[in-house]
């Protein structure tokens, strides 16, 4: 579908750039520097989509001198960390998108770049895009989804993007379900610190969706910069599905939240179970000590009345067992047994 070729390797790592170059058409031309240079004099005819994975000096070098893009933009692209945003310049709008992953059973936080002209996009991100990927076999496979517009392809890539946060969310749903059935069942320190880590990473995907509610709120008021202004209802769609997100987002902190007060109310009924059978323990021991002195003291009168050392211990062994059976019976009565 689409040309993959090595650009060259970035340093201290084993990712190689790729380029994919794709038209409003469907078409998928070479993705040679010519051939580029070539799709971007005649973008005015047919916009195009150039995607870069894992970009390299060569691709800086391209996007900044053949492209003519700010170097405020190439730095933002070779140090990431940055926030969703939409930067407008002269001749194309630079934007920031997060997506976030499901990996290793925890939540992972993409930033995609993407420079939108008048004719064209440019997507850049250091990781691979399985939903850039999967656009591009669509579009591939069915060139009228674009409608030959390159306002309604950037739609598209955009749309992608963040309607993959959904399984995301859907699957901290089942993980905090699951959290909750085992704290129930027996809590463990493993799910107190798995609620943690789980509450700060929705805490921390909850503030991107938030930043990236207000970028799209902008959008739908009058469309991105260059491009054309009947795409907004459209990006009120994309608007729409980020405020779901936002609010699931919001009510799984609560439910974490719930989960941890569920650990806690879980581990002191725990300890108040134990303490109440030791409590009973060292209540049945109670009079058995208080007997058992009070049967060794050597005063006349009890060495008088117990004559015999036989006579001592079944007066003192009936009457501890008496004692037992009376707090038996007041702690079943009172339900603390």
């Amino acid at each position: 579908m689409a040309g993959l070729a090595p650009e060259g390797a970035r340093s201290g790592t084993l990712c190689i750039a790729l380029r994919t170059l794709l038209t409003t058409t469907g078409k998928t031309p070479s993705i040679r520097v010519e051939d580029i240079m070539r799709c971007f004099s005649e973008a005015h005819e047919a916009g195009f989509w150039l995607d870069i994975e894992a970009p390299d000096d060569a691709d800086y070098q391209l996007l900044e001198h053949t492209f003519k893009f700010h170097p405020l933009t190439i730095e933002d692209i070779r140090h990431q960390d940055q926030r969703p945003k939409v930067d407008e310049y002269a001749d194309y709008n630079f934007t920031v998108i997060f997506v976030a992953v499901w990996e290793n059973d925890d939540i992972a936080l993409r930033e995609h770049h993407l420079f939108v002209g008048p004719h064209y996009l440019i997507t850049v991100h250091h990781e691979p895009s399985t939903q850039l990927k999967d656009l591009q076999e669509r579009i591939h496979k069915s060139p009228e989804l674009t409608h030959g517009k390159p306002a309604f392809l950037t739609y598209l890539a955009i749309d992608a993007l963040v309607d993959a946060t959904f399984p995301v969310l859907d699957n901290l749903d089942e993980e905090v379900d699951k959290l909750e059935d085992e704290i129930t069942e027996k809590a463990t320190q493993e799910s107190l610190s798995r609620i943690y880590h789980l509450k700060h990473a929705v805490s921390q995907l909850r503030r991107f969706l938030g930043t990236q509610r207000d970028v799209f709120q902008s959008l739908i008021t009058h469309g991105i910069h260059l491009q054309q202004q009947d795409m907004t209802l459209y990006y009120r769609d994309v608007y729409d599905h980020i405020v779901r997100q936002y609010e699931t987002a919001d009510s799984l902190r609560d439910l974490l939240t719930s989960a941890m007060d569920v650990y806690l109310s879980t581990v002191s009924n725990r300890l108040n179970q134990t303490t109440k059978a030791l409590t009973v323990i060292a209540s049945l021991f109670l009079p058995l000590s208080f007997l058992t002195g009070f049967y060794g003291m050597n005063f006349a009168y009890l060495v008088g009345v117990l004559e015999t050392p036989t006579n001592a211990f079944v007066v003192g062994l009936v009457t501890m067992l008496v004692a037992i059976g009376i707090q038996l019976y007041l702690f079943r009565r009172r339900g603390w047994i």
